[in-house]
């Protein structure tokens, strides 16, 4: 697969890239792609969510009515579930999210998600961005000219002779 190369100020060189087909030809492979963000995304939860149950509620060690002759329910604390300000039951307990894929599948599903790109025309190859400052007025302005939009878009840099 061939790419043509552009300049800065949105138009197209003469030059060509050959991208490798062994990464950007290849059948795109959805389920490894939906496994990768799914294992990233979980990978990324803190999993520190936590309540206090009837135990670790603090107080109600002392018994709020005597067991009989009130005509109320018996009551043994005040901390119990079934009380304002008692316990939760069965909440949310810290617990680690982490997900794991193999070496193999993880390379799979990138070369998949670049093949799709690739496929979609969603890569572009842009000749040498050279900047004096960092500003991010040029950088738009560079964006603007090659018509790239949207919210999401990736850069990568090579140093290729």
């Amino acid at each position: 697969m061939q790419l043509s190369v552009y300049k800065i100020d949105g138009t197209e060189t003469k030059e060509k890239i050959e991208l490798p087909s062994s990464v950007f030809e290849i059948e795109p492979n959805h389920h490894l792609i939906y496994q990768a963000v799914r294992t990233y995304l979980s990978n990324q939860r803190q999993g520190t969510h936590k309540t206090k149950e009837r135990s670790e509620v603090s107080g109600g060690g002392k018994k709020p009515w005597k067991q009989k002759g009130r005509g109320t329910a018996r009551a043994g604390t005040t901390r119990s579930p079934v009380w304002v300000g008692g316990g939760t039951v069965h909440g949310p307990r810290p617990h680690t999210y982490k997900l794991e894929m193999t070496k193999k599948s993880a390379q799979l599903a990138r070369k998949s998600a670049l093949s799709l790109k690739a496929k979609n025309g969603e890569i572009m190859v842009v000749e040498d961005i050279n900047f004096e400052k960092p500003k991010t007025k040029d950088f738009s302005s560079i964006l603007k000219n090659l018509n790239i939009n949207g919210k999401k878009s990736s850069y990568a840099n090579s140093k290729q002779k």
